[in-house]
């Protein structure tokens, strides 16, 4: 009977020790409101939204202690409609991030899996007043890069304010190994009120039967607080085929067939957030895309938004996004979720995060 309680003890310490290191959070952020969309083929939408102003999602983080600095870590991300409660994208479970990896604090992180991209990491974090989201969202103009799956990427740790990092997606094709290729890297700086950044994508456009090169794509951004408000700031190139796709894809909105994708184009952002109150945010940005190529089809966006937190968990927003087209150019106001079906758009709605 002794040994069997000191038997019991020695295995609920060890439990114990297990559970003080290691640990798993869910997580996810429930996001909904009305959008108003004007200007599109299909004329006026009224329409209830889901993740707006960020993605709805559910997801599971966790952590395990290796010691030594040592740890291990994974994320499993699942996004989801608030106004249906389908998935958003159908036939997939962890569709925003599936992935797990290794940990140390001296030489930095290894995960593998469906990741975003360094340059995303880059738009949304860096340039974006409007985080990627709202009415004025930067993937409105600027190319889509936002995640890759069967992906590595290795973070450094951060030297006095300086940190960097480098992904590789693997294309997966018998043939060879530059099909479906993605390569990503970016480095950035920051410390007090400055945050900038660099990032470069190269997405390779070879097939079986040819090979045609790739498409690349170079981000510079940075963003300072000035304590009455943040000024952010973005230039971004974009050469090769399939170098700036629009979120929108293919899809002819308008009363016109949209031109064709640019194979060498630039964007300039310019934006700011201003803090009302002791809880408000006002959001504004101009973001202009270049098509240098003979099809010029050039566009500009307007962007006005405020936030207003309810708690550190819960806020209300309204954005309001317009588009001007240029010769046949054809991008949409979307959000963070959707792609939008005008060439203006108005949002309100409550976003809670858990």
């Amino acid at each position: 009977m002794k040994k069997t309680l000191i038997t019991l003890a020695v295995l609920a310490a060890a439990t114990g020790v297990a559970q003080a290191q290691s640990s798993v959070v869910i997580y996810g952020t429930v996001d909904a409101g009305f959008v108003s969309e004007r200007g599109g083929v299909n004329g006026n939408v009224n329409k209830l939204d889901s993740g707006i102003a960020s993605a709805s999602r559910i997801g599971f983080k966790g952590t395990e202690d290796l010691g030594s600095g040592l740890s291990a870590l994974f994320v499993l991300e699942s996004g989801f409609g608030v106004d249906n409660g389908q998935q958003d994208v159908a036939g997939t479970l962890f569709n925003r991030q599936a992935y797990v990896g290794l940990s140390s604090k001296t030489t930095g992180t290894l995960t593998l899996g469906r990741q975003y991209t360094p340059w995303y990491n880059t738009l949304s974090k860096v340039a974006d007043p409007f985080a990627a989201g709202y009415a004025g969202s930067a993937k409105n103009l600027f190319p889509a890069n936002t995640r890759t799956s069967n992906t590595v990427l290795y973070t450094s740790p951060n030297f006095n304010g300086f940190d960097a990092d480098v992904a590789y997606t693997f294309g997966e094709q018998a043939e060879s190994n530059k099909i479906g290729r993605k390569i990503g890297a970016s480095a950035g700086y920051s410390n007090g009120p400055l945050n900038a950044r660099i990032a470069y994508n190269n997405t390779s456009n070879d097939t079986a039967l040819t090979e045609t090169g790739s498409g690349r794509n170079w981000l510079a951004a940075a963003n300072y607080d000035f304590a009455v408000a943040k000024a952010y700031v973005a230039y971004g190139a974009n050469k090769g085929q399939n170098s700036a796709i629009r979120n929108n894809g293919n899809v002819n909105a308008f009363n016109y067939t949209s031109a064709g994708y640019s194979t060498d184009s630039n964007n300039i952002l310019v934006g700011a957030t201003v803090p009302v109150g002791p809880a408000g945010t006002v959001m504004a940005s101009f973001i202009r895309t270049n098509d240098k190529t003979a099809a010029n089809a050039d566009a500009d966006q307007w962007a006005l938004g405020y936030s207003y937190a309810l708690s550190k968990r819960t806020s209300t927003y309204a954005s309001y996004a317009k588009i001007k087209n240029k010769n046949n150019a054809g991008y949409t106001v979307g959000n963070n979720s959707n792609v939008g079906t005008g060439d203006k758009a108005f949002n309100v709605g409550v976003r809670h995060s858990f």
